[in-house]
């Protein structure tokens, strides 16, 4: 196969050779928005990120495989993907153990005050609090089902907590209580003290989590949202918060990135806001390297919906 590589997959050069003893073409790019460094018509096969945000995939017309550095497929075409039986394949668990890590780590952030904590000590100042809040016994509502949210299943699990999924397709599993499908979630909302979304974005999931159901959700809930931005209105949640309709929200990702300074999101009260950080971790590069070799050296396959 004639493939494509970009710097995306940053462990790309030490397995070029490996690649190529195997019978594959390799051509590699560093930085995806640059020239392409070949005809596009040799192009079968790529390894890539954002390829398709600076180059078009139709100008692709031989493209048969694409292996994402990413979970998400949000920016590719997938109605061209479909259209032209393209085989696709994401980073499935790369990044699940990182984003879990985070979710759990903001909720307690917000549960023990730590920000109340931290102000102290900058200012040398012993106060308690007598507000602090426990997971145990909780109840989690996690919002796609797919490998993150799995991690995040028993992460939130091991504290105590009851967790219940939402997902297209359901199934059963060890670390929920139970599965329910998509047209279930007004029900479990009001039951809500954590909402956690990692579903995908597309055309069904995009502002799935508007002002109408954030407002079921109880005065105590708590909102992670390490999926996608569009996924949850973010106005209505900073609108919410102070008006202490919600107790919380972790948001790692937004519509509009970088988050413009006059969003009303910086100043919501008990928010805790990143720069799309939370799929960090010093392990990624060794899953993703396993990930790709897996499925470009071994013609295995690691993809899945999510």
């Amino acid at each position: 196969m004639n493939l494509l590589i970009t710097g995306a997959w940053q462990g790309a050069k030490e397995h070029l050779p490996e690649i190529e003893a195997l019978g594959h073409s390799v051509v590699f790019m560093q930085m995806e928005k640059d020239e392409l460094p070949c005809d596009p018509k040799w192009v079968e096969g790529v390894v890539c990120n954002g390829l398709f945000l600076h180059h078009p995939i139709s100008v692709f017309p031989n493209l048969r495989f694409i292996q994402l550095t990413s979970a998400g497929y949000d920016r590719v075409d997938m109605d061209y993907v479909r259209a032209h039986s393209i085989e696709i394949k994401n980073a499935r668990g790369v990044y699940s153990i990182p984003m879990a890590e985070f979710a759990v780590s903001g909720v307690l952030q917000l549960y023990k005050q730590a920000r109340f904590f931290y102000d102290n000590q900058k200012t040398h100042r012993w106060e308690k609090h007598r507000g602090l809040m426990e997971l145990h016994g909780k109840t989690v509502v996690i919002v796609g089902c797919g490998s993150v949210g799995t991690e995040c299943a028993k992460r939130f699990g091991a504290f105590g907590c009851r967790i219940v999924g939402i997902d297209i397709i359901q199934r059963a599993d060890e670390a929920y209580e139970r599965i329910l499908p998509l047209e279930k979630l007004d029900e479990l909302l009001p039951s809500a003290d954590i909402l956690v979304l990692t579903v995908p974005l597309t055309q069904q999931t995009e502002n799935l989590i508007d002002r109408r159901r954030l407002g079921l959700l109880p005065a105590r809930a708590v909102v992670v949202n390490i999926a996608r931005g569009k996924i949850a209105d973010e106005t209505a949640i900073a609108d919410l918060l102070t008006e202490g309709r919600l107790a919380g929200a972790v948001i790692d990702v937004f519509g509009n990135e970088p988050l413009p300074a006059d969003s009303p999101l910086w100043d919501a009260p008990n928010l805790i806001a990143t720069p799309h950080n939370s799929f960090v971790g010093e392990g990624n590069a060794h899953r993703l390297n396993m990930c790709i070799i897996k499925t470009v050296v071994e013609g295995d396959c690691c993809n899945d919906r999510h």
